[in-house]
């Protein structure tokens, strides 16, 4: 296991180290373990300071202007779907539903992918049964494996490498997608991006991938453009909050609806106490049934503390139910509710709602119900994702034209 080239070893920050760390594998006895971490923090940025800055002042412009955001793409990528062929596919679906939010609304949309990393998922349980077998959870393919065996499910921290060589290969396409795409001359006037962003939740990939920019000798996180801290891992006292305050990139926060607003202002404190605009997206992930009542405080306590954040609704993981043939799934429906009850809680704030955080697949799957999915019978149609239910092309298509109506340029 050699990179190909061995610039500077990574700066590796220390405060984050005595911190709580949830949901990370236990990997740290197994006999491969020192010799991946030591590679890769020894390995090659995956995304350069200049890209990183770029979309930093791109996002700072968007919080005094009326561009939108966004995010979008697989609950978790696959090993075996980062071919030039895959990732073309999903870069321009997410200029196609970027380019359908901009006709509606006027306003030019920054495009960010969940991809170049989403491979490791934080899960509610540690194991789960098959066939009257308990087993690990699948956590994502840079910790286990999907098929539902002892072995398969073991962590194995040699992942970490195939997921770094994996998102070499996805930030390669993408780095030319954006350097041709449009009409092949590189103009991006009316679209900035793609670019990459994934939840960076394993600490031990995440802290040997920070780097240092030759130009302002600020860290960055190398492994993604935009990386976001999960519901799960935001504790204002964990070891994520810790670990992404010591970089330059912009940093997403997952809000759930058990959100405390002093918790999240600590947060936000911690992550942005400067208070510069572009470093920090909240993302409010509550459900359609609960937003009411959990978002309007926290507005206003980040807004009366001065923070510029960026506000961006996932409506999918709070509206995540079983369905009754024992498949998670969502509803089209309630989605639709949470995203049109974020944007106008975050409007009555006198705040702007940037956009939106979707799980989206590049094919027709049937994981969601509604729109073309009539109904939950036709669920086990094509019910593909790794983990979690994504929208497919049309599903996500009436999900941002719902969303637009009303958010149009002279709001």
């Amino acid at each position: 296991m050699q990179p190909s080239t061995s610039p500077a070893r990574s700066p590796h920050p220390g405060s984050w180290q005595d911190r709580p760390a949830a949901q990370q594998p236990d990997w740290r006895d197994h006999p491969d373990h020192s010799e991946a971490v030591r590679w890769l923090a020894s390995a090659p940025a995956l995304v350069t300071a200049a890209e990183v800055r770029r979309l930093r002042h791109t996002l700072a412009g968007l919080t005094a202007t009326d561009e939108l955001l966004l995010q979008l793409g697989d609950c978790a990528e696959s090993f075996y779907e980062c071919a030039p062929r895959h990732v073309t596919g999903k870069l321009r679906l997410i200029d196609r539903l970027a380019d359908r939010l901009h006709e509606l609304t006027g306003r030019s949309v920054v495009r960010v992918g969940r991809m170049g990393g989403q491979f490791a998922k934080p899960r509610s349980r540690e194991t789960e049964e098959h066939g009257g077998v308990t087993v690990p959870s699948f956590r994502g393919h840079m910790i286990n494996s999907e098929p539902a065996g002892p072995v398969s499910r073991r962590a194995d921290p040699r992942r970490m490498v195939w997921a770094y060589e994996a998102s070499a290969g996805v930030q390669h396409v993408m780095r030319e997608y954006r350097r041709t795409r449009g009409d092949g001359t590189g103009d991006t006037t009316m679209a900035d991006g793609p670019w990459s962003s994934h939840e960076a939740l394993v600490l031990d990939y995440e802290s040997r991938l920070i780097r240092r920019d030759p130009e302002t000798g600020d860290p960055y996180l190398a492994s993604t453009h935009l990386p976001w801290i999960g519901e799960r891992t935001r504790g204002p006292d964990d070891a994520h909050v810790a670990l992404l305050s010591r970089v330059a990139n912009p940093v997403g926060c997952k809000l759930g609806p058990t959100a405390d607003p002093d918790d999240v202002l600590r947060v936000c404190d911690t992550l942005d106490p400067r208070r510069e605009p572009g470093r920090l997206v909240l993302i409010p992930r509550m459900g359609h049934d609960r937003i009411r009542q959990a978002l309007p405080p926290i507005v206003r306590r980040v807004a009366d503390a001065g923070h510029p954040v960026i506000w961006l609704n996932d409506p999918m993981h709070g509206n995540t139910v079983r369905s009754s043939l024992g498949l998670k799934t969502r509803h089209l429906t309630a989605m639709i509710t949470e995203a049109l009850r974020f944007r106008d809680i975050v409007e009555e704030h006198g705040r702007r709602p940037s956009g939106l955080h979707l799980e989206v697949a590049v094919d027709d799957v049937t994981e969601c119900v509604g729109g073309p999915v009539r109904d939950e019978d036709e669920l086990r149609r094509r019910y593909t994702s790794l983990c979690d239910p994504r929208l497919n092309p049309d599903q996500a298509t009436e999900l941002i034209e719902a969303w637009a109506k009303g958010t149009a340029t002279t709001r």
